[in-house]
Order: C-alpha cells, then structure tokens, then sequence
C-alpha cells in the first residue's frame, strides 16, 4: 500500500524555522519526482519546491534561499527545511509524489492523475 505522511508543521514567529517531514511507503524514490506545494488561505496552490529522480532541485521564487528540500532515501524520506519564514509562508502544506513529474503550475491542490498526495500539515507564521 502507497502512503505519505507529512509532520512538522506549526506556528512561529516571522524569522524562525520548521522541518517539515514526509514518511512515505510503498513506491520507489527511483521513479518518480517528489516535492512540497502548499494551499494559501487564498486557496492558491503553488509549488514550493521538488526535488526528481536524479535529485535536481526546483525552489519557487518565493522561497529561494530560504527553504531546502531533502531526501533519505534509505530511509523513505523527504524533508523540507523552512528557514527566516515569513506570513506569507503560513499555508497547508503537502508532500506530494509526481506521476511521474510535478508540475509548476496547477488550478488546485489536489490530486490528477497517479500523483499521490499526504494529508497535509499546517504552517503558521505570525507574531
């Protein structure tokens, strides 16, 4: 069975930090891309961050510089590390499993296709 599993999520104050974790199961990291998007308040859905089968890196413009993503893939998983956040950071984020990319641009945070999605963590930036 395929699962994903995202922790870490919180409140902070603008400047701090969180690690987000993604547990996931039943699938190769091999073959398909992985990444982080996040659903605003908004209900915009963007594309933090992603990571491929080769490990090349994507960061939106919004959070380079600032956040890193990471796998173990000894041990299944992906991290997302959130350094300086800011208000505009506060949003649902989600682990999410390419079929077999991810794309950039999306209407909706929600599945298509074979992408596999966790249940999403909250993050929330205020002071």
């Amino acid at each position: 069975e395929v699962q994903l599993e995202e922790s870490g999520g919180g409140s902070v104050q603008p400047g701090g930090s969180l690690r987000l974790s993604c547990s996931a199961s039943g699938f190769r990291f091999d073959d398909n891309d992985m990444g982080w998007y996040r659903q605003t308040p908004g209900n915009e859905c963007e594309l933090v961050s992603s990571i491929s089968t080769i490990r090349r890196t994507y960061y939106g413009d919004s959070v380079k510089g600032r956040f890193t993503i990471s796998q173990d893939r000894t041990e299944n998983m992906m991290y997302l590390q959130m350094d300086n956040l800011e208000p505009e950071d506060s949003a649902v984020y989600y682990c999410v499993v390419g079929d077999p990319t991810l794309p950039v641009v999306r209407e909706s945070c929600t599945p298509k296709y074979l992408e596999l999605w966790g249940q999403g963590t909250t993050v929330t930036v205020s002071s």
